[in-house]
């Protein structure tokens, strides 16, 4: 596992620089290092090491959210709190229900089918879109409309309602005791706990780095020792209540930089520090579940489906927006920055083919195919657009 390890580190680390030197994004290097060394491929990665890839995976992304957190304040929530509500479930509903449609009619998919298969492929992906949106507010390119912020906010809620319809389809098909109303009653549940329970975890931190005098590293350690049982929670209690445990954590950065703000920005600088190490486990262990010979197999089918599915999200995004001050191209940003797809399909594309439900083989390869197009497609978008979309004006 430890030469695993060095290999996603050196390997990764040559492969961001190379692509940025290309003046390609570096996490498309890391994904295209990720396919090439794993098991679908060269097959060079520790196989004790893919047992634990998704718990690695699942660390890193809590770092960038602590980050996301740990940069976002109310001023700037307060001035797109409107439209980051609307884009948080505009357009991952329609293009969950688009994605249904279209699946049904083409595929030999039941309808119940075909809507688990919509809200595999609807939910972006925070690990993609987050360190984008951190890097335009350093760069403060956006920031006098918000739109990182109205990027980075509206992206974790995305993903609770394409997760928990998901789960409410996928629970539907099997016979399970599951009810539509009660399911989605849990949405708003499931994001108000996550909330109520990040914002309390943050002030707990605030009395305890208060109280008991420790040096930043070390709170660093308490934040992410406290993020990652936070995470835990929700699967330990999902039977019981759901949590949106991933808009905790960043409520818990959120809280400690709207109360502790002098400690908030150094923890901060440290995060920034640490997701140099995560993102090269991130986006090399995702890369490592694509399966490029599934994702072809799912052929021109796949692609109109995915294709359908973007446009109807874009279609969300333009709806969300509409009554905003951004003018065209800055929608065309937000556009395209709400394209991306990574994580959350690389963990749970494989589940209805676990399952044995008929058609999940083609769930798999079209989720996997999404990953290939959406992820680069997101990510050269925003590199490319940003100095020309986000105008001088923008720039404080």
């Amino acid at each position: 596992m430890a030469l695993s390890l060095a290999l996603i580190i050196l390997l990764g680390l040559l492969f961001n620089k190379t692509f940025d030197r290309l003046y390609l994004p570096g996490l498309l290097g890391m994904l295209t290092l990720g396919i090439l060394i794993g098991p679908h491929s060269l097959n060079l990665i520790d196989e004790d090491l893919l047992a634990i890839s998704s718990e690695l995976r699942k660390i890193a992304l809590i770092i960038i959210l602590l980050r996301a957190g740990l940069s976002l304040n109310k001023q700037d929530l307060k001035k797109v709190g409107g439209p980051a509500i609307k884009m948080s479930f505009f357009p991952v509903l329609l293009e969950g229900f688009v994605i249904t449609a279209v699946a049904s009619l083409i595929l030999d998919m039941s309808m119940l089918q075909a809507a688990i298969l919509g809200f595999i492929i609807a939910a972006v992906s925070p690990a993609v879109i987050v360190p984008e949106m951190l890097d335009l507010k350093e760069k403060k390119l956006g920031e006098k409309k918000g739109i990182p912020t109205l990027i980075l906010a509206a992206a974790s809620v995305d993903d609770v309602f394409a997760i928990t319809l998901f789960t409410t389809f996928l629970g539907l098909y099997g016979g399970g005791d599951i009810y539509l109303a009660r399911q989605l009653f849990n949405i708003p549940v499931s994001i108000l706990l996550g909330i109520v329970l990040g914002a309390a975890i943050g002030m707990l931190l605030i009395y305890i780095f208060k109280k008991y005098p420790m040096r930043d590293t070390e709170k660093v350690l308490v934040l992410l020792g406290a993020a990652i049982i936070l995470a835990g929670t929700e699967d330990l209690l999902q039977e019981i209540v759901p949590i949106a445990a991933l808009l905790g954590v960043m409520m818990t950065g959120f809280i400690l930089l709207e109360k502790y703000p002098k400690i908030a920005n150094r923890i901060g600088s440290k995060f920034n520090k640490i997701w140099v190490f995560a993102q090269l486990l991130l986006f090399v262990l995702v890369g490592a579940e694509v399966n490029v010979s599934t994702a072809i197999a799912s052929g021109l089918v796949g692609l109109i489906i995915i294709i359908a599915g973007l446009l109807a999200r874009s279609i969300g995004v333009l709806i969300a927006l509409q009554g905003t001050s951004l003018n065209r191209k800055e929608k065309l940003f937000c556009i395209l920055s709400f394209l991306p797809k990574a994580t959350v399909q690389a963990a749970i594309g494989a589940i209805p083919m676990s399952l044995g439900i008929p058609n999940g083989e083609s769930m798999l390869a079209i989720a996997v195919l999404a990953i290939i197009i959406t992820a680069p497609l997101g990510s050269l978008g925003i590199k490319i657009t940003r100095e020309r979309w986000l105008t001088v004006d923008d720039i404080q």
